[in-house]
């Protein structure tokens, strides 16, 4: 029984570890909590995130601590006569108003933030996401049309020294610039898939015949990891997503190649 407990303590420790090697872009190992922000959009959805927790939290004690009082309150032992009582316009009052009131605060940030990750009014360039069964195709319209298909790299040809990940990396990466209004147009050419990258604050549809809207700013350097989240056939959790976010003088240079 030691040796297990210490063989378990152990791996936690090794996992704790390696959790320090990935990048900031992807989950990690005995990860608790969303992915540290890489943009102001993600940055807003952990604020709201963290906002609801507290909220929802509240609510669960008190009608946890509620059920308790009445369970011991009106059990048969203490409560020898039931109560006849069948209305209380004051608690009713209580009961309807207070939802009604913690729906409007939740309502009001949840709007804003709704529109806020919808479009950005003054984009700087544009980047076209195609989803096809079973990999994504990009276009930059700004730069030539420049355009690519990106794969999954498959697991026999993961090179960790190159710092490829099993199921996240692709043989070509979409390179955008740091500190830039990127407008971002999805759609597909076959199924309905869904374009997430959750450290971008990132998900959107991708459905045939319609191009959705939505935008990023990166706001550092790094390799940023998704996949599609919709489910879309046989091969749907082999659809990665590798952004690797560059100065912008790094990006222009890869531009013009």
């Amino acid at each position: 029984m030691l040796k297990t407990l210490s063989s378990f303590f152990l791996s936690v420790l090794v996992m704790a570890q390696v959790n320090l090697a990935f990048a900031d872009g992807m989950p990690k190992p005995w990860g608790l909590g969303l992915q540290e922000s890489a943009s102001p959009s993600h940055a807003r959805i952990t604020e709201f995130h963290d906002m609801m927790l507290w909220i929802i939290s509240a609510v669960v004690l008190f009608v946890f601590l509620l059920l308790v009082y009445v369970v011991v309150r009106y059990s048969k032992e203490v409560n020898k006569k039931p109560e006849t009582f069948t209305h209380h316009v004051l608690l009713e009052v209580i009961w309807t108003v207070i939802p009604v009131v913690i729906l409007i605060v939740i309502a009001v940030p949840s709007f804003k933030l709704l529109y806020y990750t919808d479009r950005t009014a003054e984009p700087e360039m544009t980047l076209k996401v195609t989803g096809y069964q079973w990999y994504w195709g990009y276009e930059y319209p700004d730069h030539d049309d420049k355009s690519f298909s990106a794969y999954m790299i498959p697991d026999a040809e993961i090179n960790a020294d190159k710092g490829e990940v099993r199921l996240l990396s692709t043989d070509e990466k979409v390179v955008l610039p740091v500190d830039t209004n990127i407008q971002i147009l999805v759609t597909a050419a076959d199924v309905i898939h869904s374009f997430a990258v959750p450290s971008l604050g990132l998900k959107t549809d991708a459905i045939p015949g319609r191009l959705n809207e939505t935008w990023v700013r990166i706001e550092k350097p790094g390799v940023y990891y998704g996949q599609c989240s919709e489910l879309c056939g046989k091969d749907h959790a082999y659809m990665p997503i590798e952004i690797h976010a560059v100065s912008k003088e790094d990006f222009q240079a890869w531009a013009q190649k």
